[in-house]
């Protein structure tokens, strides 16, 4: 068993693309790099280029490799698939050609994987974190959405050998524990596994360990946050968007908030869970000058309480 932890360009604010403040790619690398990790996620569709050579040449440079490409997208229309598909060949295409991830002992699967996460509904994304007044999905759109999903995955699956993860998202339409329910009852897992997000599951008002273990057979990745306890309970009492809470610091480093990490990592132990565990903390990129010390504060905190391991070398 090997748990290595990896990071991800959100810790620098990076979710928006159009966002005009955002960081220099090659920047994220460099503190990636500086903070201990042996590897990144890719980031939004269209943050680092689709050039493999170039990409490849700046991550050898430092040794690091690409854990997980993203399609985060509106997975509900139907006039959307065109599009996902689109990311969803470009994404693969690209990861596929980086340095590879090394394959950890006890590893389910392979990766670089593809998560995959539904976002675009001001009326869900108003309401994360409140199971009681977001809205769900009729039989039809929630089939619609069940059909893009699949028809992602198996292309991913099928023509570039890689591995789709539904990942719930705070805001989205798939977060609260009946969607979950319901979307690993409609999605084989011949088709897709779960990447668990321990700050979405609390901000949903879940309890991460428990999720875990409802979805143990489906877990191949799992995503790692912290919860600020005080913001939390405030950005819950007023009517905003989820990334708006995280620019307003609701998602602090690992270690310094109300998640129990000891916990999962007793947990995840005793399962035996080998593969990649991805820090992420989201923020206004405007505040990315904090990044690198909140990484390394996470990454240091995990190492004290046992999630000690990083590839630095990518594999060949």
């Amino acid at each position: 068993m090997s748990m290595t932890v990896t990071t991800a360009p959100c810790c620098w604010g990076v979710d928006d693309i159009a966002n005009p403040h955002l960081p220099d790619w090659r920047l994220v690398l460099d503190e990636v790099a500086a903070a201990g990790y042996g590897g990144l996620e890719l980031g939004p569709y269209g943050y680092m280029p689709l050039d493999a050579a170039a990409v490849s040449a700046e991550l050898r440079a430092r040794r690091l490799y690409i854990v997980a490409g993203t399609i985060f997208d509106n997975l509900v229309d139907p006039g959307n698939r065109i599009r996902l598909l689109h990311q969803t060949h470009e994404i693969c295409a690209l990861i596929t050609q980086l340095p590879k991830p090394p394959l950890a002992p006890g590893q389910r699967v392979e990766a670089p994987y593809l998560t995959v996460m539904d976002w675009g509904h001001d009326e869900r994304d108003f309401a994360a974190g409140h199971t009681e007044r977001a809205p769900r999905l009729d039989d039809v759109a929630w089939a619609g959405m069940v059909a893009n999903i699949r028809a992602i995955a198996r292309l991913a699956r099928d023509e570039y050998g890689v591995r789709a993860v539904i990942h719930p998202h705070a805001g989205g339409y798939i977060e609260f524990g009946d969607e979950i329910a319901r979307i690993a009852r409609d999605v084989p897992e011949s088709e897709a596994g779960f990447c668990i997000d321990t700050g979405h599951c609390h901000y949903s008002g879940m309890d991460p360990i428990e999720v875990l273990q409802t979805y143990w057979d489906r877990v191949e990745y799992i995503h790692f946050k912290d919860i600020d306890a005080a913001k939390h309970a405030d950005v819950l009492s007023r009517r905003i968007r989820f990334f708006e809470a995280c620019a307003e610091g609701v998602m602090c480093p690992i270690g310094q908030g109300v998640i129990d990490y000891p916990a999962i990592h007793a947990f995840l132990t005793e399962q035996g869970y080998g593969g990649y565990i991805t820090v992420e903390q989201e923020r206004d990129p405007r505040n990315s000058g904090g990044s690198l010390a909140d990484v390394k504060a996470s990454r240091d905190y995990l190492k004290s309480v046992g999630f000690a391991r990083k590839h630095t070398e990518p594999a060949e």
